[in-house]
């Protein structure tokens, strides 16, 4: 995150970082039964249902005009499918916005190579 924040501002280019969350899922009253342990997997196995169950969000690292950066080196175990809810997200809300997800270095610096081209056509 920080080696690309350095070649955005570098070349220029506004991002604004984590300043934009997304709500992917609201939350909403789950009044079934549901026997499960907690949620780390600890407790004992029991009714955990009819509670409210909290909304999904999502804070990408930069966000600028018709762009969205994730930096990832490496997912934690619910990014993948979270990250698949935000391109759901972006495909019926954002249509005008590109996504890039780099994950080393040499992606950051071709990720503003590309957001450069992108500006210039």
């Amino acid at each position: 995150e920080a080696y690309m924040y350095k070649a955005l501002k570098e070349a220029g280019i506004q991002a604004e970082y984590e300043g934009v969350k997304y709500e992917l899922t609201p939350s909403f009253d789950f009044n079934n039964n549901s026997y499960e342990r907690q949620g780390n997997g600890k407790g004992e196995y029991k009714n955990r249902g009819g509670k409210k169950i909290l909304k999904i969000s999502y804070t990408p690292d930069f966000t600028g005009t018709g762009f969205i950066i994730e930096c990832k080196g490496r997912a934690n175990e619910s990014f993948p499918i979270r990250w698949k809810l935000f391109k759901k997200y972006v495909s019926e809300r954002l249509h005008s916005v590109t996504l890039y997800k780099p994950q080393n270095q040499k992606e950051c610096d071709e990720t503003v190579s590309l957001i450069l081209g992108k500006e210039r056509t």
